[in-house]
């Protein structure tokens, strides 16, 4: 018989989701009011983007992964593969939709699914045991 993840996990796992959506409604109001101030797609994204990773290690660090140690240095890394990531979907997703708004919103989405198993595994590690 298959065992329930421990709860702690799963407390995790729920902390992160509660980040989350905090950090996509930044992320994606910033998009949004970049563009609407005549900013272009991809620059607003580049602007959102940098001030996004900074408000999401605050977010991810005191939130999702409390009292783990978080490394800024693998942090910036993971979104700067992120970011990648994330420039290939809006091109892409540019070319199906019509509105940069949708596509931003749903680059968004895309982009945070992987985000949760990259930032436990590589990024937050428990901290040491006093």
């Amino acid at each position: 018989m298959k065992r329930f993840p421990p709860r702690r996990e799963l407390l995790q796992l729920l902390r992160y989701y509660i980040a989350g959506i905090i950090n996509m409604a930044f992320g994606y109001l910033l998009f949004a009011a970049l563009i609407w101030l005549g900013l272009q797609v991809y620059l607003a994204q580049a602007v959102g983007y940098l001030l996004g990773v900074m408000f999401n290690y605050v977010t991810y660090s005191r939130i999702a992964f409390t009292g783990q140690r978080g490394g800024k240095a693998s942090f910036v890394a993971s979104y700067l593969a992120n970011y990648v990531v994330s420039l290939i979907f809006l091109w892409a997703a540019l070319r199906v939709l019509t509105s940069p708004y949708v596509a931003g919103l749903v680059v968004t989405v895309a982009v945070s699914l992987v985000n949760y198993l990259v930032l436990r595994k590589w990024v937050f590690s428990p901290a040491a045991e006093a």
